[in-house]
């Protein structure tokens, strides 16, 4: 069976609010619908391919992490029910049921809150280049993928395009103040350290993951999508081994595909062959179904 992917919302009538590389966000009576298409990108480009029921998954695990991490922080979801979004959404639910949120409108920080439990990624390519991580100096000799002594927080600057660009506590707090750095901060390595282990008991690892918060009349609030495959490296328990890559399950799989054809990272971007688009849905669908124990909607 063929399933149908959703590369962008059309809801004629209804004006759209902003369309980023996978969410297409709506305005809804003082609130938000967030509609996750299939679109992938990578190294800041939006793919000729989608990843059928992608919208799903990251739309689905995000809500299970917004209920699991409630006690830790509030958040801006509300519903995922199209039935109870307001006029004139509801009849469009062949394209927002199982792939939308209605969610609080909030003023989102200029700051993507990374934390880091595991040397991989541009964490380790900045290690290698200067022992350090965002200033803040590590042992020497390590390897990549090794496991941290301590959970890093790696702020990032939030780009509209473009890459988003690693920055220090220093910097971040000149953003957002020092006071709510350090909220934010905590808050981050809070959900990090709960959130990994919980994945520990389904035999994943949580290599590193970004967060976005924002404010509303109530304070600070978890907002965006959280803990899902395109925003954390989520590595198999069982195959871990430090000294080098980690097979995985997130959209690490797809940049790796891309660095073995050799595209030079520059628009256009190239469309993926089907056997990596399967295999890119099967990834999505089960680091959902070991992380929430439910099954894809």
């Amino acid at each position: 069976m063929t399933i149908p992917v959703l590369l962008k919302s059309d809801l004629p009538g209804v004006a759209i609010c902003s369309r980023g590389k996978v969410r297409d966000i709506y305005r809804a009576d003082g609130r938000l619908v967030l509609v996750a298409t299939d679109r992938i990108s990578a190294f800041d480009c939006v793919l000729g391919s989608g990843i059928p029921l992608k919208g799903q998954v990251l739309t689905q695990l995000s809500v299970f992490w917004f209920e699991f991490l409630r006690g830790i922080v509030r958040n801006h979801f509300l519903s995922m029910d199209p039935g109870e979004y307001p006029q004139p959404f509801p009849p469009f639910r062949d394209q927002l049921e199982g792939r939308s949120m209605l969610v609080k409108e909030a003023r989102p920080f200029p700051v993507e809150c990374v934390v880091r439990g595991y040397l991989s990624g541009s964490g380790w390519k900045e290690y290698r280049e200067s022992g350090s991580i965002a200033g803040m100096p590590l042992p020497p000799g390590l390897q990549e993928s090794d496991r941290l002594s301590t959970p890093l927080f790696t702020p990032a600057t939030k780009a509209t395009s473009g890459h988003d660009e690693n920055i220090s506590f220093h910097q971040m707090a000149g953003l957002v103040g020092q006071s709510t750095a350090e909220t934010l901060r905590d808050l981050s390595i809070r959900i990090y350290l709960r959130a990994a282990q919980h994945a520990e008991r389904q035999g994943i690892i949580l290599a590193d993951t970004k967060f976005e918060f924002g404010t509303d009349e109530e304070g600070i609030l978890l907002i965006d999508e959280v803990l899902t495959p395109d925003s954390s490296r989520f590595w198999p328990r069982e195959s871990y081994r430090p000294g080098g890559p980690q097979p995985s399950f997130d959209k690490q799989y797809v940049r790796d595909y891309l660095e073995s054809v050799g595209w030079n990272k520059q628009p256009p971007a190239p469309t993926l062959p089907p056997e990596v688009v399967e295999q890119t849905t099967s990834k999505y669908v089960e680091i959902f179904r070991r992380l929430s124990g439910r099954e894809l909607q």
